[in-house]
């Protein structure tokens, strides 16, 4: 199969990349194809991490979505950050998480704690 493969400078490049990757989204691992797969998909993910970023969702995002994803209830999470008030002011913003909350949010709900440690802001 001859393709050209090129790194992608331009979103016209880009665009190339997708209908290639497009081309031979079926193709079996460990053959010339799949390894061309590969290797274009590699270079789109480099260009889409610096052309089109995705910002970290915030905290409480985080926690919420997490909390649906594990069908969580508000109840379940006073072991973690605290008393019943706690979970309920933590999650309508009211209060900011501590160090240890965000330890034991990561730990247990496996949120990186990259997420949970950006500054949001509490309502006051």
């Amino acid at each position: 199969m001859k393709n050209q493969i090129k790194l992608i400078k331009t979103e016209k490049d880009y665009e190339e990349a997708l209908k290639l990757a497009d081309k031979l989204f079926d193709a079996e691992p460990d053959t010339p194809e799949g390894d061309i797969l590969e290797l274009i998909v590699t270079l789109i993910e480099i260009y889409e991490k610096e052309h089109y970023p995705i910002d970290n969702p915030s905290p409480l995002a985080a926690i919420k979505f997490r909390m649906e994803q594990l069908n969580l209830t508000q109840k379940d999470l006073i072991p973690i950050i605290g008393s019943k008030s706690k979970v309920s002011e933590v999650l309508s913003g009211k209060r900011t998480l501590s160090l240890n909350m965000i330890r034991k949010l990561s730990s247990e709900l496996d949120i990186p704690a990259e997420v949970l440690i950006q500054p949001y802001d509490a309502i006051a």
